[in-house]
């Protein structure tokens, strides 16, 4: 994405979050092309959310899906 100077200095800190979701930032001062990316590429997993999880039987029914759960993440995250 391709921003002026002034736009960069108004949303500095929202355009900075969008190149560190891997979008290629650009702007250009004084006939200068400068881009900003992250060192390295962003991490997709770490940006996952947590959810709750809802199991009818109560609470060791649900920790017992939740643990089957993450031992079926564990394996598809390996294979990345």
């Amino acid at each position: 994405m391709q921003v002026t100077i002034t736009k960069l200095r108004q949303d500095l800190f929202r355009l900075i979050d969008r190149a560190l979701e891997g979008e290629p930032l650009e702007f250009t001062h004084k006939g200068v092309v400068f881009r900003i990316l992250p060192e390295s590429a962003p991490d997709k997993l770490a940006r996952l959310t947590r959810q709750t999880v809802v199991a009818t039987g109560g609470e060791a029914a649900e920790a017992d899906l939740l643990k089957e759960m993450e031992a079926e993440w564990q394996k598809d995250w390996a294979e990345l």
